[in-house]
C-alpha cells in the first residue's frame, strides 16, 4: 500500500474522510433536499428555540435554521475552494517568477513579497474587499488575493531549493526553456508540500469568509453562508443560543477537517532514504577527425558574494579535447574541477562570471546564450553525468520519461521510437529488464543502476562529449567497475569524447588517455596517463603517494600532501 493509503486507513484518516464526505454530500444535496424548509416563511413559528422539530430553532421569518445551515454549506465551501485556488495559482506564478528571474529583479520581487507578508492577512482581505465591494465574489477575490503572498513565499523557497539540483541542471543542458523546466521538473517536486499547505490554508480561508460575512462585507441578502447565519444568530445568543452555535459548529468542524486533511497529507508524504544503433539499423554520425570537441583558452570563473565582491575560483585554465579522447581532471575538493566542467557544459548560473579567450564546444561559443538551433545541438551532443544520481534524476518522473525527453524534444522522435531507443540504451549500460526499469521511479533503482541510467540518458542523443563528474562517488568497488565499464562501452558505441572528473588518480590513470591535475583553481600539471610515474609537480606526486597499493606499508599512515606543494601552486 502507498503511504497515503496507509495514512487514510488509520482511525484519524477514516474520521477525516467520513467528515469530508458528509460535507460534500451536504454541499451537493442540501439545496436539493432542504431548499423548501430553508426558504419557506412561517410567521407563526418565528424565532422558536431549539426543539426536536427545529434542532437549531427558527429565524425571524420562521425558517428552519438547521436546513439553512445545511443549504449554506454549498456556498461556503465553494467560496472557500475558489479563494484557496486563487491564492495557490497566484502564489505559484509569483513564486516561480521570483525564483527564475535575474538576481536584481528577483530581489525586487522577493522584497515585494516580504512587504505584503508584513501586513496581517485579514487586514489585506479587508483592504481588498473595499476594492471589489461587499459581495460574495468580492469576498472570494479579496481573500484569494490576500493569500497570494503566503504561497508566493512558500513556492519561491521550495523552487529555489529544487532549482539548484542536478536534474534541473541536466534539463538546462538538454536545452529546456525556463518555462518548460519549471512546469516539468520544478513544480512536480514542490507539489507535495504545496498540497499539504493548501489543505491547511483552506481552513483559514473558511474562517476568513465567515469573518467577512459576519462583518457584513461578504455574502449579501438574499444569499447566505455560515458567516451571515452566525451574524443573525448572535443577536439572539442569550434567548436562542443554538441559532448562533449551529452555524458556528459547521464552521469549526469543517475548518478542523481541512486542517486534519493537511496533517494527514503531510504524514503520507514520501521520504527519500536519500551512438546507440537505432532500431531501424541506422548508425549515428561519427565525429569528424581532427576537429576538437572542446577548446578552452584562459578560462576564468568568478562568483559574486553577498557583499558584491567577486571571488575567482578558476583561472588560466587551458583545455583541448579531441574526438573520442578521454581526459581526466583530478584534484582535491575545491580545486575547481567541477566548476571547469560546468563552464564547459554551460551550466553555471547567473551568479557566475565566466571569462575566456576561447570557450567552444564544436563551434558553439559557450560564453554567450546559445540560439534555439544551438540548444538543440547541445541537448543532443552534450551529456552530463553528475556524481549523485539520486539528486540528478527527477524523483517525480519515471526513468523512461527522463530518458526519452532529449530525443522527443530535440530530435523530434516519436514516443514509441524514443521508448524503444531508451530500452536499448539501458541494455547497453547493462541494466537488466529495461522495459520494467523504464516504468520505475529513480528511488526504485539501486545506486549503481541509477548512475548507469544517467549514462544511458546521455546516449539518447548523438553524444560528442560525455562529462562525468565523479560518477563513482560513494559506490563500492564492484559497482564502480560496472559504471566505468558502462562509460567505456558508451565511448566505443558512440565515439564520444569523455571528460572525467575524479578525486581518485588511480581510477583516472587506468581509464583516461590524458590527465590534467588541478589545485586551487589552476592547472598544475598535464601528462599522459601511461606516464603518471614521470610526474614532476610535488602536488601530483603527493596525490600518487596517497593511493595505497599492494606494496604499501600498512603499519605507516598514508602521507599527507605538504605545504610545499601548495606554495608551488600559488602565484
Amino acid at each position: 500500500m502507498t503511504g497515503l493509503r496507509r495514512t487514510l486507513l488509520t482511525p484519524q484518516g477514516v474520521a477525516v474522510l467520513a467528515g469530508l464526505v458528509l460535507v460534500a454530500l451536504a454541499a451537493a444535496l442540501g439545496p436539493v433536499l432542504l431548499e423548501h424548509a430553508a426558504t419557506t416563511r412561517n410567521i407563526a413559528d418565528r424565532q422558536l428555540p431549539a426543539s426536536w422539530a427545529h434542532p437549531f430553532g427558527t429565524d425571524e421569518l420562521g425558517r428552519d435554521l438547521l436546513a439553512r445551515t445545511v443549504v449554506a454549506t454549498r456556498l461556503s465551501v465553494l467560496l472557500t475552494l475558489g479563494a484557496a485556488g486563487i491564492s495557490v495559482a497566484g502564489g505559484v506564478v509569483l513564486g516561480v517568477v521570483a525564483a527564475v528571474l535575474p538576481r536584481a529583479a528577483r530581489r525586487l520581487v522577493t522584497a515585494f513579497i516580504d512587504i505584503m507578508l508584513s501586513f496581517p492577512w485579514l487586514l489585506l482581505a479587508l483592504f481588498f474587499s473595499v476594492i471589489w465591494g461587499a459581495t460574495a465574489r468580492g469576498a472570494m477575490l479579496a481573500i484569494g488575493f490576500a493569500g497570494i503572498p503566503v504561497f508566493a513565499r512558500l513556492v519561491s523557497t521550495l523552487t529555489a531549493a529544487v532549482a539548484t539540483t542536478d536534474y534541473v541542471h541536466a534539463a538546462r543542458l538538454l536545452g529546456s526553456s525556463s518555462g518548460r523546466t519549471a512546469v516539468r521538473h520544478v513544480l512536480p517536486n514542490i507539489l507535495p508540500p504545496l498540497v499539504v499547505n493548501t489543505a491547511a490554508h483552506a481552513s483559514v480561508t473558511l474562517l476568513s469568509f465567515a469573518a467577512l460575512s459576519f462583518l457584513g462585507l461578504g455574502v449579501q441578502p438574499p444569499e447566505y453562508d455560515w458567516g451571515r447565519l452566525l451574524n443573525e444568530g448572535s443577536k439572539r445568543i442569550y434567548t436562542a443560543p443554538m441559532a448562533a452555535i449551529g452555524p458556528g459548529i459547521a464552521i469549526v468542524l469543517t475548518g478542523v477537517l481541512f486542517s486534519l486533511l493537511g496533517e494527514l497529507l503531510s504524514q503520507s508524504r514520501p521520504r527519500t532514504v536519500h551512438a546507440v544503433t537505432a532500431q531501424d539499423g541506422s548508425s549515428r554520425p561519427v565525429p569528424a577527425e581532427g576537429d576538437a570537441v572542446v577548446e578552452v583558452t584562459d578560462l576564468r570563473v568568478s562568483f559574486r558574494g553577498d557583499d558584491g565582491t567577486l571571488v575567482q575560483r578558476v583561472r588560466g585554465v587551458d583545455l583541448t579535447i579531441a574526438p573520442g579522447e578521454v581526459v581526466g581532471i583530478v584534484g582535491e575538493s575545491g580545486s575547481g574541477k567541477s566548476v571547469t566542467a560546468m563552464a564547459v557544459a554551460g551550466l553555471l548560473g547567473p551568479e557566475a562570471l565566466v571569462e575566456s579567450e576561447r570557450l567552444v564546444f564544436r563551434g558553439i561559443d559557450m560564453t554567450r546564450r546559445p540560439s534555439a538551433a544551438e540548444r538543440r545541438r547541445l541537448g543532443l551532443e552534450e551529456a552530463m553525468i553528475f556524481q549523485d544520481p539520486l539528486s540528478s534524476l527527477n524523483p517525480a518522473l519515471t526513468v523512461g520519461r527522463q530518458l526519452t525527453e532529449a530525443s522527443e524534444t530535440h530530435a523530434g522522435t516519436s514516443h514509441a521510437a524514443a521508448s524503444a531507443r531508451a530500452a536499448e540504451a539501458l541494455s547497453l549500460v547493462r541494466i537488466p529488464d529495461p522495459p520494467r526499469r523504464l516504468r520505475q521511479l529513480p528511488h526504485e533503482l539501486s545506486g549503481g543502476m541509477r548512475q548507469r541510467a544517467m549514462i544511458a540518458t546521455g546516449l539518447m542523443g548523438t553524444p560528442r562529449l560525455i562529462i562525468a563528474d565523479e560518477p563513482t562517488t560513494a559506490l563500492d568497488v564492484t559497482v564502480q567497475r560496472q559504471v566505468m565499464r558502462a562509460l567505456r562501452d558508451a565511448r566505443e558505441q558512440t565515439g564520444a569524447a569523455i571528460l572525467l572528473i575524479s578525486h581518485d588518480i588511480a581510477l583516472v590513470s587506468g581509464f583516461c588517455d590524458r590527465i590534467v591535475v588541478m589545485r586551487d583553481g589552476v592547472v598544475v600539471e598535464r601528462l599522459a596517463a601511461d606516464r603518471l610515474g614521470e610526474a614532476e609537480h610535488p602536488y601530483t606526486r603527493g596525490l600518487i603517494a596517497c593511493v595505497p597499493d599492494m606494496r604499501t606499508d600498512r603499519s605507516r599512515a598514508l602521507p599527507v600532501i605538504g605545504v610545499a606543494a601548495q606554495e608551488e601552486v600559488l602565484p
